[in-house]
């Protein structure tokens, strides 16, 4: 693969202008390309199976660790097996996207198993970032397993983005919240052509004063299907929100499951969903000042999924 061709993935997935100052492991078609550890954070590869063990020490504050991979090779799958610690009263950031570059007629598949474990009184911010791109009719798949424990007193920030060219993916996410943990999660989600896109969310409100907050926006044109499972469960006096709201363009097709489970008087669970297309006074609104009718249409999108 080409300096320039992993260049440009890496762009679209991660922020590479902090990539390389820290604790990074860019994975390349199955392989570590470059990998530095750092005092407070180290990076271990598996030895039973392929992927990489993170464990981020106490009292780390104001770090990153970057886990990228980037799949090039033509009619394959790499199977990635992550786990990530944090230690008590960390602040870091994990940023873990995937890129897919095919420009055959064949398969390349990316399917990632992630275990996060937070200690207590922690703040981390998650970053994951699917992109693939491609000049032929290739399929390219990401499937995603991730399971999250969120400790004591810690926030646990999530941004989950499928930016383009992605035929084909299914994410599964559980996340556990214990005494006082509480968890914020932006999911963006865009798809055209035929293009499948199906995401299962699973949170558990296990500890007292335990809180979680889910906004997932998505945009589904031409033919494409989508669908959002969201589960969220109150096992404890806990406060959960979800907002899911999508706009449908074309024969795309949207359907959005909800499933509340309160399972303590003092659990106040929420649900919002909302599926629509573009409002024509916003398109009319932006025409006006000079704007084609598909420039406008780009520029709603745009703040849409921002």
């Amino acid at each position: 693969m080409s300096e320039s061709i992993q260049e440009k993935i890496l762009s679209k997935i991660d922020d590479t202008t902090d990539l390389y100052k820290g604790a990074h492991n860019i994975r390349s078609n199955g392989e570590s390309v470059s990998r530095n550890t750092t005092m407070n954070i180290s990076i271990k590869s598996k030895k039973e199976k392929s992927g990489l063990d993170v464990i981020v020490a106490p009292n780390t504050k104001k770090q990153s660790v970057h886990v990228p991979v980037i799949v090039t090779d033509v009619n394959a799958t790499d199977k990635v097996y992550n786990t990530f610690k944090v230690g008590d009263n960390s602040d870091v950031n994990i940023v873990a996207g995937c890129g897919i570059h095919n420009c055959t007629a064949q398969t390349t598949e990316h399917e990632g198993v992630h275990d996060v474990h937070v200690g207590k009184n922690c703040h981390v911010k998650y970053i994951e970032k699917h992109y693939a791109e491609s000049d032929g009719k290739s399929q390219k798949i990401f499937n995603t397993t991730t399971v999250i424990e969120v400790g004591e007193d810690s926030t646990f920030e999530m941004d989950l983005v499928q930016i383009k060219g992605v035929d084909n993916s299914k994410k599964e996410l559980t996340i556990n919240l214990h005494k006082n943990a509480h968890l914020i999660v932006t999911e963006r989600i865009f798809t055209d052509e035929d293009q499948v896109a199906d995401s299962k969310v699973n949170i558990n409100l296990k500890g007292e004063d335990s809180s979680a907050q889910i906004v997932s926006r998505s945009v589904a044109k031409d033919n494409s299907r989508q669908t959002f499972y969201f589960m969220m469960n109150g096992e404890n006096k806990s406060r959960g929100h979800i907002e899911c709201d999508s706009i449908i363009m074309g024969n795309a097709r949207v359907t959005s499951i909800p499933a509340l489970d309160a399972r303590c008087e003092d659990a106040e669970l929420i649900h919002e969903a909302a599926i629509g297309k573009i409002a024509s006074e916003q398109l009319m609104k932006l025409m006006s000042l000079g704007l084609t009718e598909k420039e406008a249409e780009e520029t709603i999108l745009k703040g849409f999924l921002k």
